[in-house]
């Protein structure tokens, strides 16, 4: 009970002890009450800095300009609240004023520094970019742009030296000084220059003229386009950002905006300006990323879209500050801190107002600050500076170092010795004072060359004064010292000692590149060992080669120079044969184990010239991927590509991957870690293949899942990509060789090739290994790039897979399919193309044949380019009935037949003879016609036909038996009802002339499968067809299709018959509308 009590009263003890050093938990020694900020002043002004600091006095207070010392002169003046004065401002290119100002403040605990201020003096401005002459259609738009150079400017616009008037809708001004004219008139030509103006001047631009052209007539229809897209623009924190989007078109279109990553866009800090132009009034962080800008025809899909991207920039803000410590002597103390912003913020730590440099106690891993064997002289304050375009923050901490009165004193007479190439012997002697409270020592050791060298540390018991340090590398030198600790605290650090440990072999041997520049020699090249696997200096190289099937090898040793030799030409080899070849490297202290044989065919013996080898790099990208690049050596030889191939240390080559001309540099994906691949390149030509260079490389290890960092996750890999059909794409790809337990996704990124478009790039996310991507244009080359995401971190996009969609077959015949018989026995056919987008055609098919009552003929084929939408079909005959249907084809197949039309070819009429007038027979023809039914009422048809036919064998029984009388009767009431429908439907014959009959026929159907057009600019029923006769000249269109709707498409070759109508609906006030039906 009692040893409770007196460590209680120890613990209140040293609590009280700790109390009395002054701010050792508040730390409120000295900071900043009031800190500068930035200002912008005109020329000749004056500008004051605040900046007032609070703690224990005396205080201090002293200024920096751009990192210097600022002396103070007759202008710049530190007031006695310690505010900085600034008059006369200045902005020569001698003497300026301008730049980034800190206020240091110091007291007897050490000195910290404030934020950054930076003054901006308003300067005259100047134009650099004035606007240029425009030459513009009436009822179009104009855009007239202009720039300056200086500070914030605000910008207007003169028409012929007055201003212009801003009450019309047709007339905008951006921020950014660009103006836009929307439905030119005449009165808006003329001269038009910009005004800039701000604090400090008003400048005015070059005259620039809008001339307007007139225009004859309605204007032509014109599909949209625009004339000014969005700029990939930066826009700092809170201020406002312009994307322009000025298109034309007729009619006018119209334009909406959309986000590339579908976010929706902020409308309650977004605004529309103008005719469709984007201004956000106070940017924010999120609002960063690429806009569509989309301009659309009304009531149509055609639409064009350009894209812009918006960067948002931010100043620094710390999401981690240091935070202040209280550490012993000799202990180690640890700050952090961490900072985002845009760009991404600089880390730079201060200590006492100076900026700490890495040394062997301090250092800075990954922007934190730690200090090693901590001194009295550590105890001082540390700030954090983060800062980037926009501006700077600080954050201040302190470290105060507590003493012990009865702390040993270090230990002496430090020496090291030399045991090996890996490990050196320590000795020391014990402190002189206060040995016996020792009770243990600690061994700091770390390499003498470089920066930022790791610092080792090795703890051993009081016991020993020796102590051998193992695992150095060979020929190394490193920096050692010793520090005692006792219970209340540590010893102050010992002497340093520096020792050179001794050579050993190499490690291993470089890695080799083979090239051959002509059939009889092979150049092998290869790079330095880096000291680590050097383990020492190389003195010599040992060569060896032999031929595949010979065991018999021969070996040339290479001295090494004052400089390392990097290659040798072995000369007098045999043409096209299989080489082996291996090296060893040796130190003073001996020979390596020599490499694994690397094989290399010399090329044939040819008279052609061939490309020589090119010049190979390879880069370990991560331990799964390797990045090729190459130059091609200087030939006549025209290049028409390489030939690329990798595999494994010991296995056979894997398959060769062809890649074009223009590529110089390939990304080998899904390797092994740690493993030895041979990489082999060459350039193939005309005359064959080229002379290849073959080179060795290494893939690191992994590293460990818990230290992986997000550019550590390797990218999928073996991407492969394969056409399902002409609209979907299936995509696989291989998981990265690392192991981990987490889930993991992939997002794949898709898009046309050509032309380059951020907004046609979309996005699919997907847990699986293999996507189908669909709704993809038809013949069209994708890029793919798949993306690996786990646990909030994500790789690089793997290597681009490329693959072209199928060409889709035509899914709808011919559109407006008409027939005009042009003379007795020749027929024009004119059609349009398919309604289907982005189809490509070779032909079109033709086929027709006469046909008899009740069945046709043997089909006839006439085939068109798919340029040409019209044929004549010659030599028909006479008095016959011809059906006509047309399907347009591709080479992924033939689309389907229109519907088909019936083309009677009249008989020649005898000499003299005129056609009659429309009569009885007409007439049952026309109500023969008008009880013809559709096919899909063939079923209806029979049974009512036998039902029909029932009741008249009955109603003919019953007649026969009936009097003459009854039957007078009922010949009256059948001559009422044919009255009553020619009435209803039909006009009299005496209305009808001669030479213009009208008659309607009904379409035949058969067997063949037709498709149904449903564009409403071919407005007829299928399935029937209308026959006139105007002036020796037979017309067919389909029945119900108005007159002035007979107009082809406007491709070339096409057919129109607009003057043809127009002029018979003049000059025949009788013509006869089609019958109904």
């Amino acid at each position: 009970m009692g040893s409770v009590k007196w460590k209680t009263h120890q613990r209140l003890l040293i609590l009280l002890w700790l109390l009395s050093f002054p701010g050792v938990f508040g730390f409120s020694e000295l900071s900043f009450s009031v800190q500068p900020k930035d200002v912008s002043s005109s020329r000749g002004g004056r500008v004051v800095l605040d900046c007032q600091a609070q703690g224990e006095s005396p205080i201090t207070v002293r200024w920096r300009k751009n990192g210097l010392h600022l002396q103070e002169s007759g202008r710049g003046l530190i007031l006695s609240n310690g505010s900085l004065s600034i008059s006369d401002l200045r902005s020569s290119a001698d003497q300026s004023d301008e730049g980034f100002y800190q206020c240091l403040v110091q007291n007897k605990y050490g000195a910290i520094l404030s934020q950054r201020a930076r003054v901006t003096i308003s300067d005259v401005l100047v134009f650099v970019t004035h606007p240029v002459p425009v030459e513009v259609i009436l009822g179009s738009v104009a855009r007239f742009s202009c720039a300056v150079r200086g500070s914030p400017a605000l910008i207007s616009w003169e028409l012929n030296q007055r201003s212009l008037p801003l009450d019309s809708d047709r007339i905008t001004i951006l921020p950014n000084g660009v103006l836009q004219i929307r439905d030119v008139t005449m009165r808006d030509s003329g001269n038009y220059r910009c005004f800039a103006t701000n604090t400090a001047s008003r400048v005015k631009s070059r005259e620039a003229e809008l001339s307007v052209i007139p225009v004859s007539g309605p204007r032509p229809l014109m599909n949209p386009l625009i004339i000014a897209g969005p700029q990939n623009i930066s826009a700092g924190l809170h201020q406002s950002a312009v994307l322009e989007c000025l298109a034309e078109g007729n009619p006018r279109p119209l334009v909406s905006w959309s986000r590339a990553d579908s976010k929706p866009i902020d409308v309650f800090g977004a605004r529309v300006l103008g005719n469709g132009n984007l201004i956000i009034s106070a940017v924010k962080a999120q609002h960063s990323g690429t806009y569509l800008c989309r301009a659309t025809t009304p009531g149509t899909r055609n639409y064009t879209i350009a894209a812009g991207n918006l960067t948002v920039l931010v100043p620094p803000s710390l999401v981690e500050k240091p935070e202040s410590q209280t550490r012993p002597r000799a202990g180690t103390v640890r700050f952090s801190c961490q900072a985002e912003g845009t760009p991404a913020p600089r880390i730079t730590w201060f200590k006492n107002g100076q900026v700490i440099l890495s040394n062997g106690r301090t250092k800075m891993y990954n922007s934190k600050l730690v200090i090693t064997q901590i001194i009295p002289e550590d105890d001082a304050f540390y700030q954090c500076q983060a800062e980037n375009s926009q501006g700077s923050v600080v954050s201040t901490s302190r470290l105060i170092v507590v003493l012990s009165e009865d702390r040993p004193s270090a230990p002496r007479n430090v020496h090291a010795e030399t045991i090996s190439s890996s490990a050196i012997l320590l000795a020391w002697e014990r402190p002189q004072y206060n040995t016996v409270k020792v009770i243990a020592y600690s061994i700091h050791y770390m390499k003498s060359e470089g920066l930022n060298n790791e610092e080792y540390q090795a703890v051993i018991g009081n016991d020993t004064t020796s102590h051998i340090v193992d695992d150095l590398e060979p020929a190394r030198n490193y920096t050692f010292y010793i520090v005692a600790y006792m219970p209340m605290g540590a010893s102050r650090m010992s002497e340093q000692v520096t020792q050179h440990t001794l050579e050993d072999v190499p490690l291993r041997t470089p890695e080799l590149s083979l090239t051959s520049r002509s059939p009889t020699d092979i150049l092998v090249s290869w790079q330095p060992l880096p000291p680590k696997l050097s383990r020492g200096r190389v003195s010599a190289y040992r060569l060896s080669y032999r031929t595949a099937t010979d065991e018999q090898e021969t070996s040339i040793q290479l001295p090494v120079p004052g400089e390392n030799c990097t290659q040798h030409l072995l000369q007098g080899l045999q043409p096209d044969t299989i080489y082996l070849i291996r090296m060893s490297a040796s130190t003073r202290v001996g020979w390596s184990q020599p490499s694994a044989w690397s094989s290399h065919r010399t090329p044939k013996t040819s008279s052609a010239t061939v490309p020589p080898a090119p010049d190979l790099e390879l880069e370990p990208l991560n331990c799964t991927s390797v990045m090729i690049r190459w130059h091609p050596a200087p030939s006549d030889a025209v290049i028409l590509g390489y030939k690329l191939c990798f595999h494994p240390d010991g296995q056979s080559e894997d398959s060769i991957l062809q890649l074009p001309t223009q590529d110089h540099q390939h990304t080998i994906t899904g390797l092994n870690p740690r493993v030895k691949y041979h990489v082999k390149l060459l350039a193939f030509s005309a005359n064959g293949d080229g002379y290849q260079a073959h080179q060795t490389v290494n893939t690191p290890g992994c590293p460990s899942a818990p230290n992986r960092r997000l550019a550590a996750l390797p990218p999928p890999d073996h991407i492969q990509a394969k056409a399902n059909s002409s609209s979907a794409v299936s995509l696989s790809w291989g998981r990265p060789a690392f192991s981990s337990g987490k889930a993991i996704s992939y997002s794949i990124r898709f898009g046309p090739v050509s032309p380059p478009d951020a907004s046609a790039v979309r996005y699919v996310q997907t847990t699986e290994q293999t996507v189908t991507v669909a709704g993809l244009r038809p013949n069209t080359r994708y890029e793919f790039a798949v993306r690996l995401h786990m646990d909030q971190m994500s790789s690089p996009w793997s290597a681009a897979a490329y693959q072209r969609t199928l060409l889709e077959a035509p899914l709808a015949p011919p559109e407006c399919v008409r027939v005009t018989l042009i003379e007795d026995d020749t027929a024009l056919v004119s059609w349009k193309r398919p309604d289907q987008p982005g189809l490509s055609l070779t032909h079109y098919s033709i086929l027709y044949t006469a046909q008899s009552p009740w069945s046709s003929g043997e089909w006839q084929v006439l085939q068109r380019e798919a340029s040409n939408t019209m044929a004549l079909l010659e030599k028909l005959e006479l008095g016959r009935v011809y059906l006509l249907k047309i399907s347009a084809s591709n080479p992924a197949g033939d689309g389907p037949f229109s519907s088909p039309i019936q083309l009677p070819i009249r008989p020649r009429a005898p000499q003299g003879h005129t056609p009659p007038h429309p009569g009885p027979a007409h007439n049952t023809a026309l109500m023969a016609g008008l009880s013809r039914m559709d096919e899909q009422a063939l079923s209806g048809i029979i049974v009512g036909v036998c039902i029909a036919l029932s009741c008249i064998i009955l109603c003919f029984l019953i007649l026969l038996s009936k009097s003459p009388a009854q039957k007078s009767a009922s010949s009256k009431m059948i001559g009422q009802e044919r009255s009553e429908v020619m009435h209803s439907g039909v006009p009299s014959a005496n209305q009808q002339q001669a030479e213009s009959a009208e008659v309607l026929r009904p379409m035949m159907r058969t067997h063949f499968t037709d498709a149904k057009i449903e564009d409403p600019a071919c407005l007829y029923e299928v399935g029937k067809t209308v026959l006139l006769y105007e002036d020796e000249q037979i017309l067919y269109r389909p029945l119900g299709e108005p007159e002035s709707s007979q107009t082809s498409a406007g491709d070339s070759g096409n057919f129109s018959h607009d003057e043809t109508d127009r002029t018979s609906d003049r000059s025949d006030p009788r013509h006869l509308p089609p019958l109904p039906l």
